[in-house]
């Protein structure tokens, strides 16, 4: 069972979004067939730029800045994935395998249902790894919280990673908002605000 949770955690690292959640997204491929993924057209290269598709727009209209909290930590098991109890859109709670590698927060469709949050997708997303590719739907959701770090609006994929322990991965998307500090002798991950 931890095989199937690592592989699946190996095929979500490999997402092939951009880091910023917060600008039009651009596909292109280049001259030997590599296809990528670019946050703004200035940041394709120029003699791509003309064959670059936009994947979707900016996010929904402006909301509030959402205010970040003190430190929030994070107890788990040496040895095991840090699994974390979030909140989406103040709904929840579900369950996220924390990913340092994932450069945006999955979370499968069924339990963004189960919140009652639609996936009306804003754009799409092609998630790559060990086990192959596949389509998914970026959807925008206006927070995410893991105990009282918050962080919002962000572009989350929805996918069915087939994570048992889990509904999806928590990326870095939410990540990077934090000074994240894994202290893995003591099982613990602290998020403090920047």
């Amino acid at each position: 069972m931890a095989m199937r949770l690592w592989l699946a955690a190996i095929l979500c690292m490999l997402l092939i979004l951009p880091g910023s959640a917060l600008a039009q997204v651009y596909h292109w491929v280049d001259d030997e067939g590599v296809v990528h993924y670019s946050t703004g057209i200035e940041s394709v290269p120029a003699p791509y730029r003309s064959r670059a598709r936009a994947l979707y727009a900016s996010p929904p209209p402006a909301v509030p800045a959402i205010e970040r909290s003190s430190l929030t930590t994070i107890p788990f098991t040496p040895g095991s994935p840090v699994i974390v109890s979030a909140r989406i859109n103040g709904l929840g709670p579900i369950t996220l395998v924390l990913d340092t590698g994932a450069d945006r927060t999955l979370v499968s469709p069924v339990a963004l249902s189960r919140l009652g949050i639609p996936v009306v997708a804003s754009g799409l997303a092609e998630v790559r790894g060990v086990t192959g590719t596949g389509p998914a739907d970026v959807v925008w959701i206006t927070s995410l919280e893991v105990g009282g770090a918050k962080a919002g609006p962000l572009a989350i994929v929805a996918y069915d990673g087939n994570l048992r322990q889990a509904d999806g991965l928590l990326g870095r998307d939410f990540l990077d908002q934090f000074t994240v500090t894994i202290d893995a002798p003591n099982g613990r991950v602290t998020l403090a605000p920047h």
